[in-house]
Formats: structure tokens, C-alpha cells, sequence
């Protein structure tokens, strides 16, 4: 499906975004693997988090709807049920990399995952790896593509380094490690996403932090009652791109979460001299249990090109295309590096954006694991292909309201699969 997003005259108004997609991920899967009921308050209902309530349920857990709040009736953290076909994952990457964790911990059966066209094209290589050194057996299509069969096993505990700092390769592994003989050790080469240990923690396992290590001690039980899930910081990010892109425009975002390690896009949006107003959570260095929340008031200004290091990608991977739309209005020049991980999402995302915002009117270049963009005041418009990608899609959509003419995208259903109500929350704001 096509539509077409005219230049706004400004956006103004109070939104909630919609709840945190990896949040809701991981407390479906931690409900499934507690032996006690899991509340989960505002759970997100799209697409990809639904293929994760369909794989619980395909495990033997009872999940049950009413209104945001789900509740995961599950099967204790050994006890999951062999299902008699292939798990569906949809199109969700997360559920891809991180069941496969929990399902190396099932002595003696097995379990194949398989999704769409697009989920056939993400590896899975660096989630085999390490499984397989804690004793479990995968097989996988050509040796790193889905359909993946995981064959449980009993696990022994490992001290494993990550070559890419990856949120869903450092959960596939703790959740592992959760089953497996004594104390597993990981060690990642920059901070990422830190929901899975919260999670753990406030299920009350042995996890704790030193550096740049993560120690999770197996336990036998996961002691989670209630989950409250905050307004995905990602989702958000589009509005407030929006809102600081589009002249006259001045938003109040509600309850969004604010953990550090989600708010990497918007300490690098400050740093271009964005108008953003909230309280981000600072760093620690320590493991806490609680998800943050701020209201984020956002409001238009003119912004300053920047360089975008490797250390700080994974903790804005999935916002780093609105960093290169933000750079097309910049003054100077906006570098992203170390950004490979983008050419393995939904789609090539580097490619993706390079091509588009190309055809909008940017000045901009891919290189191997980033892109500069060199700032000239602004976007003519046109048409961009989301190529299935629900944050192209997204991305495409705010570009048009702050370009010239106004844009065309192709695929603007895509927006749904993290954000349900993307398209009328836009038009609400703009009228």
C-alpha cells in the first residue's frame, strides 16, 4: 500500500507511544518460562510481538488477552512442550535470537523455527556459536539461515566474548545460561540493550555486572509477578524526529521509557543541538531492575551536523536512519561508523536509506558499515520504497512532512509491525 505525506505546517499536541516492542518480547518469553502467572501491563499488539505470544502458546503456555494486559500462564524454565510443526516467528528478528536460548535448555526434544521471506534472510550464525559450546545442537540452512532446528540439551555453563556488541545474541545466551550447570560469563565490546538482565533481575536470578561482563548463575526458577511495560523509546524516536524536523511543531511525549541504554539516539539528537526536554536515565555501571519513564517535550529548531562513533551504535542501531534524515537538515556534515548491523536487519538498512533519502534529494553516500551525509537544508521529496522495513517505512512518512513537496512511500503497512497507529497519530498531531 502507497500514501502520500504532504510538507506539515506543524505538529502539536500530547501523544503516548506505543508500548516498548523489546520489552513486550522478552516479558512473553520470561511469562512462558516462569512457573508462576505473569502479569504484563500494556503489552504491545503487533505483528511481531504476536508471533511471540503464538510461540508461547505452540510451547504449552496459556496466554490470556484482556484489553493492554496480558497474562502468561507458563511452563516452568525446563518444561516447554516439543510442538508438532515448525514455531512461526513471522518477520520478528528478536524472537528468532532469543527463543532459541530457552529452547537449548529442553533435554531431549526438538524444536524447529522457520518465519517469512524476509525472517529467511537474517543469520544466525553468532546465536549457533555459542549454544552450541554450552552443549546444545543447531542446524540451520546453508550453516546460518532459518529454518533453524535446535535440539535441547543438557547445558554447561560457558565464558563466551561477543565479536558485535548485540542485545538479542547477549540474551539468547543469558536466557541459556539460566538452565545450564554453574555460572555463565559474557563479555561484549560496547554496552547494548539491558532489558533481559533487568528482567532477570527482577525475576530474581544471580546476575550481576562488572564492566563490560555480564554473570548470570543458573537458577531454577523464575520469580516474575508483574511486568510494566513503558513507551518504546524507538517508536517515539519518529515522532520526536518529526517534531524537531517540521517547522512551528511542538509535541509532549508521555511515558516513554528512558533507560540508558535505549536513549542513545537522543543524547546524539541533543548533541545536534535538538530540542528535546526530559529526564534520561544517567549511567551506572550497575545492573537495576526497573524500567525509567519521562515525558519528553520536543520542539522545532535548526540543528548541527555530527559524527556518530561505533561505540555508540549499539545503543541507537535501530534510530541511526533518522539520524541520517536529521543530517539532510543539518548544517555541515553527518558521519555514521560501525554501523554493519544494519545491512542484517529487516532489511539491508544502509542500502535502504542511502537509496531513499537519495531519491528525496539528499546529498548522502553508503560506505561499508555507515553513511555521510552532507546537510543542505532540507529534502525536495518524492517517492521511497520501505522495501517491507517497518522503520524505512516510518522514516520515509516523517521525511514528507518536513520536505518541500511532500513524499510518496511504498509499503507504509510496514509501520504497523512496531507501531500500530503511526499513520493516524501523525495525521492527529499535524491537523
Amino acid at each position: 500500500m502507497k500514501m502520500r505525506f504532504e510538507p506539515g505546517r506543524g505538529l502539536t499536541g500530547e501523544v503516548r507511544p506505543p508500548p516498548d516492542k523489546s520489552i513486550s518480547h522478552r516479558a512473553a518469553l520470561l511469562g512462558a518460562m516462569a512457573s508462576e502467572p505473569v502479569r504484563i501491563e500494556r503489552y504491545l499488539h503487533a505483528a511481531d510481538t504476536d508471533s511471540t505470544l503464538e510461540a508461547v502458546r505452540a510451547l504449552g503456555a496459556l496466554v490470556e488477552l484482556r484489553g493492554e494486559e496480558v497474562i502468561v500462564r507458563g511452563t516452568g524454565l525446563r518444561e516447554a512442550r516439543e510442538p508438532d510443526g515448525p514455531i512461526d516467528v513471522g518477520n520478528a528478528g528478536t524472537l528468532l535470537r532469543l527463543l532459541p536460548g530457552w529452547l537449548s535448555a529442553q533435554e531431549g526434544r526438538s524444536f524447529t523455527l522457520d518465519g517469512d521471506e524476509s525472517i529467511r534472510r537474517r543469520p544466525v550464525d553468532r546465536i549457533a556459536e555459542p549454544l552450541r559450546q554450552m552443549g546444545a545442537e543447531l542446524s540451520a540452512r546453508n550453516g546460518r539461515l532459518p529454518p533453524l532446528t535446535v535440539h535441547g540439551a543438557r547445558l554447561r555453563a560457558i565464558s563466551y566474548e561477543l565479536a558485535v556488541a548485540s542485545a538479542q545474541v547477549k540474551s539468547c545466551v543469558l536466557l541459556a545460561a539460566l538452565a545450564a550447570d554453574g555460572a555463565t560469563t559474557l563479555g561484549e565490546p560496547a554496552r547494548s540493550r539491558d532489558h533481559t538482565e533487568r528482567m532477570l533481575l527482577h525475576a530474581g536470578v544471580g546476575i550481576h555486572r562488572n564492566g563490560r561482563h555480564v554473570t548470570v548463575v543458573n537458577t531454577d526458577e523464575l520469580l516474575l509477578d508483574r511486568v510494566s511495560v513503558p513507551g518504546d523509546a524507538s517508536s517515539a524516536a519518529f515522532l520526536v524526529t518529526a517534531g524537531v524536523l517540521v517547522p512551528h511543531s511542538r509535541l509532549l511525549l508521555v511515558d516513554v521509557g528512558v533507560n540508558w541504554t535505549r536513549t542513545g539516539f537522543l543524547r546524539i539528537l541533543r548533541r545536534m543541538q535538538g530540542i528535546v526536554l526530559g529526564d534520561l536515565e544517567d549511567e551506572t555501571g550497575e545492573l537495576l531492575r526497573e524500567e525509567p519513564k519521562s515525558d519528553l517535550d520536543v520542539a522545532h529548531g535548526a540543528l548541527e551536523g555530527t559524527i556518530v562513533e561505533a561505540d555508540e551504535v549499539p545503543l541507537a542501531i535501530d534510530e541511526l536512519p533518522l539520524v541520517a534524515l536529521l543530517g539532510c537538515f543539518a548544517e555541515g556534515e553527518t558521519i555514521v561508523r560501525g554501523a554493519q548491523e544494519l545491512r542484517v536487519k529487516e532489511s539491508d538498512r544502509i542500502a535502504g536509506v542511502v537509496d531513499g533519502l537519495r531519491g528525496l534529494g539528499a546529498d548522502i553516500e553508503a560506505t561499508d558499515d555507515g553513511f555521510a551525509v552532507r546537510g543542505k537544508g532540507g529534502l525536495h521529496g518524492g517517492t521511497i520504497d520501505a522495501h517491507g522495513d517497518h522503520r524505512l517505512a516510518m522514516m520515509g512518512a516523517v521525511a514528507g512532512l518536513a520536505s518541500k513537496e511532500g513524499v510518496e512511500v511504498l509499503g507504509i503497512e510496514a509501520a504497523a509491525v512496531s507501531y500500530p497507529t503511526f499513520v493516524e497519530d501523525l495525521a492527529r498531531l499535524c491537523s
